[in-house]
């Protein structure tokens, strides 16, 4: 089963990292929590799975933080999901900090898709979004 929607990855820095983003050049992200928002309308299972993964080549801006990462946790949306030019707009109002203009939103209008934010604002978001925890359901690698 294919599902489609939104995911969220609350991806962790135990300290200041100086990390290049594609063409977004060398970015200072200080050591904290930070929100990322995301859809997948072609195989959501997979594209959380690839983001949780540190051994990937790196395609999205997403990739090039949570491959320096410290940890990751993965919320996801289906099949009634918030779009995530809405969810972005959602974390903005909820309190989270926009961190860098043009950050994995490349493909709309929006500022970022990433935010700094703190473990009180995120736990609130995620409830108010009616997100729950990643749980995979695509099938596992054959060998």
């Amino acid at each position: 089963m294919i599902r489609k929607g939104t995911y969220v990855l609350a991806i962790s820095l135990g300290a200041d990292k100086e990390i290049q983003v594609g063409a977004l050049g060398t970015l200072f992200f200080k050591k904290g929590l930070y929100c990322y928002v995301g859809s997948a309308m072609n195989g959501l299972d997979q594209r959380v799975s690839r983001h949780l993964s540190k051994e990937k080549k790196l395609k999205w801006h997403a990739d090039y933080i949570t491959t320096a990462a410290d940890s990751i946790e993965a919320y996801i949306s289906y099949p009634d999901f918030i779009p995530e030019c809405d969810l972005a707009a959602i974390a903005v109002e909820e309190g989270m900090e926009p961190f860098c203009k043009g950050f994995g939103c490349s493909d709309c209008r929006c500022y970022t898709h990433l935010f700094k934010t703190n473990t009180k604002v995120l736990k609130g978001f995620i409830q108010r979004c009616g997100m729950f925890p990643f749980v995979s359901m695509a099938e596992p690698p054959s060998k």
